[in-house]
């Protein structure tokens, strides 16, 4: 205290408060209409004292509120700052932030297809934008600060490597503030851009200031999660452990579950029949429970926009009168700026009619400027349920009091998955506005499908580790190796997060290595026989067995070999045995073995009982026996009683006559290939025999250690080769990536063109550039062709013959095909992941549209959603950018033009 100090030492302190009250960060503070929590208050000053920092703590803790103080900072320091997004909609939505508070003059935003005042001294970029900067040699001597806005975006698995570029090369003086989710691994995380950005404090927390409450709905009933008294039951952050399922709720699904209901169900094996609840029933539910506004995450488009379409037909009405009237005036003003010939290809009237009513739907299949009302409507309180597919949890500033799941999987593009524990706690995430309720709830809605066990778990487990998905890719290479030497270009990548993490795995390898060595010893010394070297007997046992075993698979593989022969030998109408499967007596095939798309499909079989059987490869343990033969109708449909009778009338009548013996015939001849040698094995068994260990009357003590030994010794080897693979694992793919510029010609020293392409298909774009396929080109054509280099339809779809609207764009995309035919081999030759086939199923929408067609006309006869060609079309801008930069200055006034020409209507807004 000031009265136990002695004068000079209480002025000294009264000039250190009234410095730190005249700080940047307390007129920070002052400015500000509410407190700030205490991770806030440590990760400002940080930044205050020329620290970067990590700040990691869940969706709705308030980390904008550090971004916006490094904001603020630079602005006191006169410096420039970056705020990076990961999507552009974060980006725009960031933009208007800024310029509400700092004044349009002083805010730009780059996001690729869109640039404004881009020397501001507050910028707002995509993540790329800003990788692009840095490679392409832009002055950042005035730069003071970078944000990472949703820097855990680094685990994903296609844009991730995006930030770890951006985090290795960028200036050294730049100060970065990176805000992340919660992820259990911020202390790795820190500690590596600790090693690449100098000093970064890592800032953790792990309190929600609104209280999550987990709730489960079944049927029309809503139900805690957990038992009053977990932690989790009272928003707090317990273990799963201390989590326990409430009863109640588990007593309410027994009946489903086949675990309860009555006796007499339970002797039959049957559950009480479920039905699961409407959407408009949960939404009742809610509104019941003052559970309003809520986001119903649906993992759909298609689903999302089913759920408003259910909402309609069921007259749900959340709106009041003067609500309604307001709504109207903001989607009549929204009408007039679109084309009125595109609103039915929009879905424009259930959309106004359901956003009048109080709902809308939020994905990706929207055009941006309906999300973004859905968006402020909610935000304002006008929207009561907002349907959405998981990709609104990504930072968009949507909160909710509810969040409700409808399932726990989704499409992950190849197969139906749980969603994991990091997801869950990004979409819940949503839940509880802070400032305006007291606490959050989320609610899953119960199936029998879904076991209460996942769902605790998911709730429980509230962080996830976050994983490096960093790799060199072709731009990247160029970019490096113009810059500096190859030495120098492989100590650079092997700085990255990626190889961090795997030399960070290795020590722990190399600990389980010395610890089995250790072991090891001990099982050799346990195993020593007086009677000679029993290792050596080991080995001979070893070796035996492996020999037996390989020739017990010849033996079988054979034998199968000779059931398919036989099988595939088959013909509708013979009559046959087949030893070892379920049917028994004599059968009539009646469909043949097929092998289609790589899938073989044995034959189908008529026993002698009448019954069809489709026979299954663990069905027929011998080779087939043939009988005889009878005619079975070219066209026999096996589903009509009709003529399954009539076909079995025929087998008797040919069995009773003796046209088809009834007993065992002989099997159909097959190859039945070399015979397997055993003269081998029984030289290793004499040598086995002869050993002096072999009569050692604790042969078999010996053997145990022995055996112990020996599986010792094979995960010892499957470690080494695993830390033979981690050590300077990046480095290795950096060579095999070189090894195809150099193939195609690109080095040593023509990669210009390369150094300017960014994007899945960089190496492929770069190449039709060089090739000079642009320079033959229409506006429509240069259009339509870049969007064969972008696009990717959302499922695999059989084209078929496409009609392509001019012959110099169908011979150019088809010799695109077959430059990445060629890039495919070199790339697979070098053992390299092959870049994405070129897609044209773009083409006639984004000719029409280039033309300029209206959109419902531009989009006449495809099932492309109008949000996904706005979406594709911008992309499309961002790659004509880049190919106009490095192609020909006639080709590029074209390409221009082609710009021009696609930038309008709805994307240009």
């Amino acid at each position: 205290m000031d009265e136990q100090l002695s004068p000079s030492q209480a002025y000294a302190s009264f000039r250190a408060r009234a410095a730190e009250m005249e700080s940047p960060f307390e007129t920070f503070r002052l400015s500000l209409d509410y407190g700030l929590d205490d991770f806030q208050i440590r990760a400002c000053k940080s930044l205050q004292a020329g620290k970067s920092v990590l700040v990691a703590a869940p969706t709705g803790a308030g980390k904008t509120v550090v971004a916006e103080f490094a904001v603020a900072l630079a602005d006191a320091q006169d410096v420039r700052v970056f705020y990076t997004a990961p999507i552009k909609a974060l980006s725009n939505q960031k933009y208007q932030e800024l310029c509400e508070h700092y004044g349009t003059s002083r805010v730009g935003l780059l996001t690729g297809d869109t640039t404004i005042n881009r020397d501001a001294q507050i910028v707002v970029m995509t993540t790329e934008v800003l990788r692009n900067m840095i490679y392409s040699g832009t002055d950042l001597t005035s730069l003071g600060y970078v944000v990472l806005d949703e820097v855990h975006y680094l685990g994903d698995r296609f844009r991730g490597p995006v930030w770890e570029e951006v985090i290795i090369h960028l200036p050294a003086h730049v100060a970065l503030v990176s805000l992340s989710a919660t992820v259990s691994n911020a202390e790795e995380f820190g500690a590596w851009l600790g090693e690449v950005r100098g000093s970064t404090d890592v800032i953790v927390s792990e309190h929600r200031p609104v209280p999550l409450h987990n709730h489960v709905s079944v049927g029309t009933e809503l139900f805690p999660l957990f038992e009053p008294g977990s932690a989790r039951s009272s928003g707090g952050t317990g273990s799963a452990g201390s989590d326990r399922i409430n009863r109640e709720l588990q007593s309410r699904i027994r009946p489903f579950t086949g675990r309860g209901g009555s006796q007499r169900d339970r002797r039959r094996g049957v559950n009480l029949r479920f039905r699961r609840p409407s959407r408009t029933t949960i939404i009742r539910e809610l509104a019941e429970a003052n559970l309003l506004p809520a986001i119903f995450f649906i993992f759909s488009r298609n689903g999302c926009d089913d759920a408003v379409e259910q909402c309609l037909t069921a007259g749900v009405d959340l709106t009041t009168r003067e609500e309604k009237t307001h709504i109207l005036e903001r989607i009549d003003a929204l009408a007039e700026e679109l084309d009125g010939e595109d609103l039915s290809v929009l879905g424009f009237h259930s959309f106004q009619a359901g956003l009048v009513q109080g709902f809308g739907a939020h994905h990706a299949g929207l055009i941006p400027v309906f999300k973004e009302l859905v968006e402020e409507l909610f935000k304002e309180g006008y929207l009561r349920v907002v349907f959405a597919t998981e990709t609104l949890a990504l930072g968009v500033n949507m909160p909710a009091r509810t969040v409700v799941l409808e399932k726990l999987t989704k499409f992950n593009g190849e197969s139906h998955v749980q969603i994991t524990p990091g997801e869950f706690t990004q979409l819940t995430g949503r839940a509880g506005r802070r400032g305006i309720d007291v606490e959050g709830h989320s609610v899953v809605v119960w199936h029998p499908s879904i076991e209460l066990g996942d769902i605790a778990s998911l709730a429980s487990k509230r962080t996830y580790a976050l994983r490096s998905r960093f790799t060199p890719t072709y731009n990247m290479t160029a970019n490096l190796l113009a810059r500096m030497t190859r030495e120098d270009a492989e100590k650079v990548l092997e700085t990255s997060f990626a190889q961090f993490q795997a030399d960070k795995g290795v020590v722990e390898l190399a600990r389980r290595v010395r610890k089995n060595e250790e072991a090891l010893a001990g099982y050799r010394k346990s195993m020593e026989c007086e009677r000679g070297d029993f290792y050596e007997y080991a080995q001979l046992r070893q070796t035996l067995s492996d020999m037996e075993k390989r020739a017990g698979r010849s033996r079988s593989r054979l034998k199968q070999k000779e059931i398919v022969e036989s099988l595939g030998a088959l013909r509708p109408g013979d009559v046959v045995t087949l030893p070892g499967s379920r049917v028994s007596g004599p059968a009539v095939v009646i469909a043949p073995m097929q092998n289609r798309d790589g899938v073989t499909r044995l034959p189908s079989v008529l026993t002698d009982q009448g019954k069809v059987w489709h026979l299954r490869p663990h069905e027929v343990t011998a080779p087939a026996q043939e009988l005889g033969r009878i005619k079975v109708p070219k066209n026999f449909n096996h589903r009509q009683a009709k003529e399954r009778r009539n076909l079995l009338a025929s087998l008797h009548d040919a069995l009773e006559s003796g046209r088809v013996s009834a007993s065992t015939g002989a099997a159909r001849k097959s190859s039945r290939g070399p015979k397997v040698q055993t003269d081998e094995i029984e030289i290793v068994r004499e040598q086995l025999r002869a050993h002096p260990c072999h009569a050692c009357p604790d042969r078999e003590i010996h053997a145990r250690w022995a055996n112990r030994a020996s599986k010792l010794m094979k995960e010892g080897a499957a470690l080494t080769r695993q830390i033979e693979g981690r050590t300077s694992s990046i480095a290795k793919v950096f060579v095999r990536v070189q090894d195809v510029l150099t193939t195609l010609g690109f080095l040593p020293d023509d990669s210009r063109i390369l150094r300017r392409i960014y994007g899945e298909r960089d190496l492929l774009t770069a190449m039709t550039v060089r090739a000079g396929m642009w320079d033959v080109l229409s506006e429509p054509e240069v259009a339509a062709f870049a969007s064969c280099l972008v696009y990717e339809a959302r499922r695999a779809e059989g084209l078929g013959r496409m009609r392509y609207p001019t012959a110099s764009l169908e011979a150019a995309v088809g010799e695109l095909h077959t430059m990445w035919q060629n890039l495919y081999r070199v790339e697979d030759d070098a053992r390299l992941p092959t870049t994405p086939e070129p897609d044209p199923g773009l083409v006639g929408a984004m000719f029409r549209w280039a033309e300029g067609a209206s959109l419902s006309r531009a989009l006449g006869r495809t099932d492309i959603a109008a949000g996904d060609f706005v979406r594709w079309t911008k992309q499309t801008l961002d790659l004509l950018g880049q190919v106009s930069d490095v192609c020909r200055p006639e080709t590029a006034v074209v390409i221009r033009r082609a710009a021009e020409a696609i930038r309008r209507g709805v994307v240009a807004d």
